[in-house]
């Protein structure tokens, strides 16, 4: 499992980052466009469970789980 440290912003009450942003940024997928369609695809858990939310937004704790690869927000 590897950590994603996601950082605070300017005027935000708690930090996040969108479920397909991760994918990319993670490097799991080449594009948005792949990432939102491997999302739509359900092959896709977040915390556990199957989530279709392109943009569902993660916080800390949060665990992403997608083709063998697991990633814990913190």
């Amino acid at each position: 499992m590897i950590e994603f440290e996601i950082k605070e912003m300017p005027g935000e009450n708690e930090p996040f980052i969108e479920l397909n942003k991760l994918l990319k940024v993670l490097r799991w997928v080449e594009s948005g466009a792949m990432a939102n369609e491997m999302i739509t695809e359900q092959l896709v858990k977040v915390n556990g469970n199957v989530d279709t939310r392109k943009r569902a937004k993660l916080r800390r704790g949060d665990i992403v789980e997608f083709e063998g690869n697991t990633a814990k927000i913190v």
